[in-house]
């Protein structure tokens, strides 16, 4: 994690990662998640950004590939805590809330992330602690392929509940 540095504030923005391509690139996907955080970020005084999202196919994470977005679009490096360490949604809700936990953060989380994507992020910060806002996404498809639409839509359905079960277990076993 970087940004140890990172000053306190009223307002967290919560990326979810995405995929990274050959090379480093950023999907379009992420670099639409990371536009909505930066044009929420312009509204808040002083907000940390955490983008959060472990290696996937390619290298680097998906979290260094946000922070290189994000710089490239005016956010010092210091308002910025990468969780590299995250495979998935659920795994990235609970470090994220480890991360603010740690800093004794009480602010705002607002979650970045694909409209198909949003309420099981939404719901999963929301059940973990802390008051949620959206970052509006984008309003383009996240993908020019129907099927990819739909499989992503309907790959929601299972995981929404299952992700809150698993963290509301977590939770009563202390080991969120």
């Amino acid at each position: 994690m970087s940004g140890e540095h990172v000053p306190d504030g009223d307002h967290a923005i919560v990326i979810f990662g995405a995929a990274v391509r050959r090379g480093g690139r950023p999907s379009r996907t992420l670099r639409r998640r990371v536009s909505a955080a930066v044009a929420v970020g312009r509204t808040l005084p002083d907000p940390i950004y955490i983008p959060s999202g472990g290696v996937g196919q390619f290298h680097p994470s998906e979290a260094e590939a946000m922070r290189r977005v994000l710089q490239s679009r005016g956010v010092p490096d210091e308002r910025i805590l990468k969780e590299e360490t995250a495979t998935d949604t659920l795994s990235s809700v609970r470090a994220v809330r480890r991360i603010l936990r740690a800093r004794r953060f009480h602010g705002t989380v607002h979650v970045a992330t694909s409209a198909f994507h949003m309420p099981r992020c939404v719901l999963l910060m929301r059940a973990a602690g802390f008051p949620v806002r959206v970052c509006p996404p984008p309003r383009v498809p996240a993908s020019r392929l129907r099927w990819k639409r739909w499989f992503w839509r309907l790959r929601e359905v299972p995981a929404l509940p299952y992700d809150l079960a698993l963290l509301l277990l977590l939770r009563l076993t202390g080991r969120l």
